[in-house]
């Protein structure tokens, strides 16, 4: 299977776990809620859906969490606060530091913080109004200021996060930006 056909699959499974009604079943914030989400979204694609990862990972000059110290990394990022905006979004941002699997982390993240931000604030951001580039070049500055990251999504919040054509128009712009 290409890079494109698994993608498609996998979005397939993304708008499968909102339309069933099974993202509702998820523990919210927590890693064994982005283990499941992971599963979901991965689990005929890829043979270590849904397991932590077991090997260092980097991207560009940027490394992940050290797979010694990941487990401890991912306990501690449970514990964080997500009450507030700021607080779901700095979980967000170590959540992506520690980058838990091999493949699939964005997709699996974004999701993730979706449940967070609806669970605690009633909202879920519009990803079809947050631009690839910006999203990216923000998410690449996060782990030493998370600004950027921060006002990028505060300014595409919205309250109509039971709105399908929301939801499912926000996963196909989460699965853009990894192409």
């Amino acid at each position: 299977m290409n890079i494109a056909e698994l993608n498609a699959k996998s979005l397939e499974n993304a708008k499968r776990l909102y339309a069933s009604g099974d993202v509702g079943k998820i523990e919210i914030g927590t890693t064994a809620g982005l283990l499941a989400i992971h599963t979901y979204l991965f689990q005929d694609l890829y043979p270590f859906a849904g397991e932590i990862r077991n090997q260092n990972i980097a991207k560009g000059n940027f490394r992940f969490a050290n797979c010694l110290y990941l487990r401890e990394a991912l306990a501690a990022i449970e514990k964080m606060p997500q009450g507030t905006f700021e607080e779901i979004v700095a979980k967000y941002v170590e959540m992506n530091v520690a980058h838990p699997f091999m493949e699939g982390n964005g997709r699996s993240m974004r999701i993730w913080l979706d449940q967070m931000l609806k669970k605690s604030l009633g909202v879920v951001v519009n990803w079809q109004n947050v631009p690839k580039d910006k999203y990216l070049q923000a998410m690449e500055r996060s782990p030493v200021n998370d600004l950027e990251i921060r006002t990028l999504l505060e300014a595409n919040l919205t309250k109509d996060a039971e709105n399908r054509e929301v939801i499912f128009k926000g996963l196909e712009q989460s699965y853009f930006y990894e192409e």
